[in-house]
């Protein structure tokens, strides 16, 4: 099973990543989805040869739960930003944020996370992998940010991939 499957969650992103692009269920499409989740991996496999590793299923659900509820809330909050504040009182930030996140899957998880939210871009990994650089469009305390993606993301992502 392995053989077919090498990675098997990536496997599973492929079909629905394909089927949610196609938007119209076809048995055809899902065949082709399949296909794609078949041979795609395959081909990587010799590139990744070691999986990650997916701990605390549930924890992965909160998070993801966790992640659109928060780019519901920053969606507003940029809407905010972009209608009522003036220029003058914008504070934008480059942020270095500090990472204890050693598995390039969960930093990759992380640096995707801070770009979804809206206000907040991930745009370079230190060449060690142990920190990260963030543009903020309103960071008036950029420690703030930094505790705050720490506490929310990065912890719970160091549980999921233990």
């Amino acid at each position: 099973m392995r053989r077919f499957f090498p990675h098997p969650y990536l496997s599973v992103l492929l079909v629905l990543v394909w089927l949610l692009l196609v938007n119209d269920f076809r048995w055809g499409s899902l065949t082709f989805g399949l296909i794609l989740s078949i041979l795609i991996p395959a081909l990587i496999a010799p590139y990744w040869p070691l999986r990650p590793s997916l701990h605390a299923g549930g924890k992965l659900l909160g998070y993801t739960g966790l992640v659109v509820w928060d780019i519901i809330i920053a969606n507003i909050e940029v809407a905010k930003i972009v209608l009522f504040k003036p220029n003058d009182q914008l504070r934008p930030a480059w942020i270095t944020v500090p990472l204890e996140l050693r598995s390039p899957e969960a930093i990759a998880v992380l640096a995707g996370t801070i770009t979804l939210t809206p206000g907040t871009v991930s745009c370079d990994l230190s060449e060690c992998g142990h920190a990260l650089l963030v543009h903020c469009l309103h960071a008036p305390e950029p420690e703030a940010v930094v505790t705050d993606i720490k506490t929310r993301y990065e912890a719970r992502l160091k549980e999921i991939f233990a």
